[in-house]
């Protein structure tokens, strides 16, 4: 498997000219961190902005003593609390590399910086927002108005890789459901 670079996940955002492109990389610097780690924690003000080059994380919210996963992700997406991005304010969830990671990491005060400075890296940004919303609002609907068995067969037809990447438990948990109800949809399928 070959793993994107820096320039192929920006440009995946928002096709940005080369002198932009440019000075947003160069605002990159890249880190690696173990699996298991917390990339960020609820409650915390989380400012900066990752882009998976290699690896598979997971967004999750604690709720009455059990985790609730939301979100997953992995090479090409980006990784970011919207609530420290847009508000300014701690986040409400826990990021937790599932694998050992391979990331890019973007100041949110340098990006802030350069979308005063170009009106192409301020319109990237405002594509990742809107992307990001998207992919926000598409799994609400598919959690409001999808069966169990429809949203697993949604995930297997988007991220098959999921299967072999992600412990059930988080898979149960991501599709609204527990790793029983998972068994006897997974049996089903074959």
């Amino acid at each position: 498997m070959s793993y994107p670079e820096l320039h192929t996940i920006l440009q995946s955002v928002y096709p940005l000219p080369p002198a932009a492109a440019a000075t947003l990389s160069a605002a990159c610097e890249p880190v690696e961190h173990a699996k298991g780690s917390l990339l960020f924690r609820a409650g915390r003000l989380e400012t900066a902005i990752y882009f998976i080059r290699q690896g598979m994380v997971r967004a999750f919210c604690d709720q009455d003593d059990h985790e609730v996963t939301f979100w997953f992700g992995s090479e090409g997406d980006t990784v970011l609390s919207y609530n420290s991005y847009i508000y300014n304010k701690p986040g409400y969830e826990f990021v937790e590399l599932l694998e050992k990671t391979s990331l890019f990491r973007l100041s949110g005060a340098t990006l802030q910086a350069l979308f005063l400075r170009d009106i192409h890296i301020a319109n990237w940004g405002r594509k990742m927002a809107e992307r990001e919303l998207v992919k926000t609002e598409e799994r609400l609907i598919s959690r409001q108005f999808r069966t169990a068995s429809e949203r697993y067969a949604e995930l297997l037809a988007e991220s098959p890789e999921l299967l072999q990447r992600v412990q059930l438990g988080h898979i149960a948990s991501y599709l609204g459901i527990n790793q029983v109800t998972l068994s006897r949809i997974r049996a089903q399928v074959k």
